[in-house]
């Protein structure tokens, strides 16, 4: 792999990685299309570090007061007279206490099904029909005229179904960015909310499926230090444009606007199977 390949790998990445259009539906097509060879390991894992460094760029204001709230519990808790209390008026602690709850079941999912998925990966078919699922939940988005619940009327059931969700998003051709913020807006919480709770769901699951991916002997690579150098930085860069603008289109209840580019790439991938 020279450094145009990796810049070109990152791009697609940190893209893919955030808007909702599945990543690895597109790496999936990509593969088959030009006849692209799946990254090493070592290469992969770079870039999905990257794309984890735009997200803590983006939110590191939000997990900073998530961090410094659950060190403070013993004092919020004092000061707001009970655990209820503290859970329905501390947005911070109640963001914290739905990203654990919400990451229960993507684990679940992921660890027992991982296997199936795997071979399912390489599947045109599958990918293209999943891809026609992501569009359809995009542009049933734009039904929803409500406000939404604030994140301190948000929900253990909620997050559990959306945390469900998101482990089902390790099916090739499923957004995992759309698909939850979706969900969250079907359970009617507010768009806002629905955005960065989506996000900083993912911290955990990425962080997770990077540490099983460490523990392989496949991590040994040929590719030269500043060639992954670079796709993992133009990943984190092209990352975190990308996530600014999802998170601005879905605050202006916009997601829908993806849909029809989720219908045409499965329609043209169904067709490359179908030929193929």
């Amino acid at each position: 792999m020279n450094t145009i390949e990796a810049i070109v790998l990152g791009v697609i990445q940190g893209l893919t990685e955030f808007l909702p259009v599945s990543s690895s539906g597109h790496l999936v097509l990509f593969q088959n299309l030009f006849g692209l060879k799946e990254p090493e390991l070592l290469f992969d894992i770079c870039l999905h570090v990257g794309t984890l460094t735009a997200v803590l760029i983006v939110f590191y204001r939000e997990i900073l007061e998530i961090l410094t709230a659950l060190v403070q519990i013993p004092i919020r808790l004092r000061s707001a007279g009970g655990i209820a209390n503290l859970m329905a008026r501390d947005r911070s602690i109640r963001m914290a206490l739905l990203i654990v709850v919400g990451s229960i079941p993507t684990a679940i999912i992921g660890l027992l099904f991982k296997e199936i998925t795997d071979r399912l990966f390489g599947s045109l078919t599958i990918v293209g029909c999943m891809l026609l699922i992501t569009g359809m939940l995009l542009w049933l988005t734009r039904i929803i005229r409500s406000e939404g619940r604030p994140v301190e009327q948000t929900t253990l059931k909620d997050a559990i179904v959306i945390g469900i969700v998101q482990g089902l998003a390790i099916l090739p051709g499923i957004s995992r960015s759309g698909s939850t913020i979706a969900a969250a807006l079907f359970l009617g919480v507010n768009r806002t909310v629905a955005g960065r709770y989506s996000f900083l769901l993912s911290i955990p699951a990425i962080v997770g499926a990077l540490v099983l991916s460490l523990d392989t002997p496949e991590l040994h690579t040929q590719i030269p230090l500043g060639t992954i150098l670079a796709g993992s930085v133009v990943s984190a860069a092209v990352g975190w444009i990308a996530l600014v603008i999802l998170l601005k289109v879905v605050d202006r209840g916009q997601l829908h606007r993806f849909a029809p580019y989720c219908w045409i790439v499965g329609v043209i991938t169904l067709a490359i199977a179908w030929m193929g």
